[in-house]
């Protein structure tokens, strides 16, 4: 049973407008949702959640801009929320039979060979072990990286780290632009439209966008604030993390100059970047994963083969990431939910982002859930907070309960 207005919410005085989803078995977390933000200093943001590939949840609050509050039809940029998505389109062409996991991505991407890659398999590309994290001096400049074609030949005529052998390493940037260009290779069309014919247009939603159609442009929430982590500038923390060992790698892959003016840049929203300017609405990412959290199937259609689906929560590697320094157990790009909880949920997958925003699908529930959001972070750092993880474990709790 739902509900869209009113909807009675502890110790507030406001009521969610008409036109929200809000069943009655989730009003715990929609109350915590909307206890995020208080004031245009905490920006706005959406939620959505989906339950055996049904809606049940979708709100949103807050502020788009300073003076603006957030509309249903706002959309954000969502930083490496994106990485899911354009793995979710690899996954429909691999339903097809169009890309095989176990191939070398160079049958698909011939000039991939370069530099021993010949045997680098998409799996391993998926997971994070392709060897190809550096994305710092990469290209010349920073605007260089809104250039696909440039930034794909560069990864294709690269050296492969040798620790990927071994232990996988976060693509943190890189890894949108090398599954752009497979699948582009291997479907014989652009990037952008393989996003609107395998994954918007199945699932009946628009808001998938890594270019942003200039009419759609004024939707988009302002993102703040800078992300130069604990108020130093980027260029200075770039430099120093990239001189220290235990910190080289992390500047290596998602630290390039010039970075911190280039996400405020309008003109990233014409260029193909999906390791990181995925623009998003919260229940266009709360239906796709709410597919992948109910075998395949959303709204009674069917989005993935069930075969397809039951590989995307198998773990490919469970050794620490020499990039983050941590075991991500990658799946087939995807990562872990991560919900704050003590004991992680086994069959949960999906991607965040910088910032704050991201989704995930869980197979042992049905459940999806999706946040997004223009502030990044907390009062402390804009690199992360734990907003989405929180919200997850409510839904998660109600979920298992029901």
């Amino acid at each position: 049973m739902t509900t869209t207005a009113p909807w009675p919410l502890k110790g507030h005085r406001a009521r969610p407008p008409a036109g929200m989803l809000a069943d009655r078995r989730f009003g715990m977390l929609v109350d915590q949702f909307f206890r995020l933000f208080h004031d245009s200093s905490q920006g706005g943001g959406a939620l959505a959640v989906y339950l055996h590939g049904e809606p049940v949840v979708d709100v949103w609050a807050g502020w788009a801009s300073r003076d603006t509050f957030w509309q249903d039809d706002t959309v954000t940029l969502t930083f490496s929320t994106g990485k899911g998505v354009a793995s979710t389109v690899l996954h429909r062409l691999a339903g097809r039979g169009i890309v095989d996991y176990d191939t070398p991505v160079a049958q698909y991407w011939p000039e991939f060979a370069a530099e021993g890659k010949d045997e680098i398999t998409v799996r391993e590309l998926l997971s994070h072990r392709a060897g190809l994290h550096r994305v710092r001096g990469l290209v010349p400049g920073p605007l260089s990286l809104m250039d696909h074609s440039l930034v794909s030949a560069a990864l294709a005529a690269a050296t492969p780290d040798q620790r990927r052998l071994k232990v996988p390493g976060y693509h943190a940037v890189t890894f949108g632009s090398l599954v752009a260009e497979l699948t582009s290779r291997a479907a014989g069309k652009p990037f952008t439209e393989l996003v609107r014919t395998e994954v918007a247009e199945p699932l009946g939603v628009k808001e998938f966008w890594y270019e942003v159609p200039p009419a759609e442009r004024a939707r988009i929430a302002r993102t703040f604030p800078h992300i130069n982590p604990f108020g130093v500038p980027w260029g200075a923390t770039s430099f120093a993390m990239s001189r220290l060992p235990g910190l080289r790698n992390v500047a290596d892959a998602g630290m390039p100059a010039g970075f911190d003016a280039l996400v405020r840049n309008p003109a990233i929203h014409d260029s193909v970047m999906p390791g990181w300017n995925g623009v998003f609405s919260a229940r266009a990412l709360a239906r796709m994963y709410g597919a992948l959290a109910n075998g395949g199937t959303v709204g009674g259609g069917e989005f993935l083969p069930p075969d397809v689906v039951a590989q995307l929560s198998q773990v490919q590697t469970t050794a620490r990431d020499y990039v983050l320094g941590i075991p991500m157990n990658w799946r087939l790009g995807y990562h872990a939910g991560m919900v704050a909880r003590r004991r992680q949920p086994s069959n949960t997958f999906g991607h965040y982002g910088l910032g704050g925003s991201g989704a995930f699908a869980d197979a042992d529930s049905g459940l999806s859930i999706a946040f997004v959001t223009n502030r990044l972070g907390n009062m402390l750092t804009p690199i992360a907070d734990l907003r989405l993880p929180k919200l997850g474990s409510t839904a998660l709790a109600i979920a298992e309960k029901l």
